[in-house]
């Protein structure tokens, strides 16, 4: 994967987890994307953070709660700005496809709903896994939630998986070896060099987010993180 990432595809330049936010993201120079997936109603995986469309969506109310073909007609793009008015919410198979097309790596976080965490696990690895059958590099697949992290390697055991954490504590080696994480992604305010070393030393990759600042960045490549978002 490359040592940069774009967040949410690219970060608050155009409306967050859109098609048109990886193609501005693409656009600037990044090579890979993250993003964030969940379940419609109708079990359609699909782009969005927040548990609810209020934030982002002319919608309201839990996300889980339409079908796609609902979810479907929603703005997604005009809480941006009026030059991205009419955006829609992407399935997962509208990004896959269009990151295959121009090379572009996928960090996939898992964000069930609420309740959901199990079934969305399960569910976004089984598509991961089929959109990107015959790709040389596979989509990396994170989460916050163990529950879902432990149903997509029961799902798809061959994706590669990265737990992320807000603090670090002591327990994450044994969280991550549990989970058969290839990665931690962590704040990038909880890592140092020593913590980097040690990570490394376990046999994990380290990611971190999301830091804007060039000198921060500069500092973490500095440190040998393996993927700045």
């Amino acid at each position: 994967y490359p040592r940069l990432c774009a967040h949410r595809g690219a970060g608050k330049l155009a409306p967050e987890n859109t098609l048109t936010a990886m193609r501005v993201g693409h656009a600037h120079g990044y090579r890979m994307v993250e993003f964030d997936v969940k379940l419609s109603a109708d079990n359609v995986s699909f782009l969005l953070h927040d548990a609810t469309l209020d934030r982002t969506t002319s919608g309201r109310g839990r996300a889980d709660a339409l079908p796609w073909r609902e979810l479907a007609r929603l703005d997604a793009g005009g809480w941006h700005s009026a030059k991205y008015a009419g955006e829609m919410l992407p399935t997962l198979a509208a990004i896959a496809r269009w990151a295959r097309a121009h090379d572009v790596r996928c960090n996939i976080e898992i964000k069930p709903t609420p309740g959901r965490e199990r079934e969305t696990g399960a569910a976004v690895a089984l598509d991961a896994a089929a959109l990107w059958r015959t790709a040389e590099v596979p989509p990396l697949l994170s989460s916050f939630s163990e529950i879902a992290l432990e149903a997509a390697r029961e799902a798809v055991p061959a994706l590669p998986r990265a737990l992320l954490l807000d603090k670090l504590g002591d327990d994450w080696p044994g969280r991550l070896a549990r989970l058969e994480c290839v990665a931690l992604d962590t704040q990038h305010e909880a890592l140092a060099a020593d913590v980097v070393r040690r990570v490394h030393a376990g046999g994990w990759r380290v990611a971190c987010n999301t830091s804007d600042d060039a000198a921060r960045v500069d500092e973490l490549r500095r440190m040998g993180v393996d993927t700045i978002i």
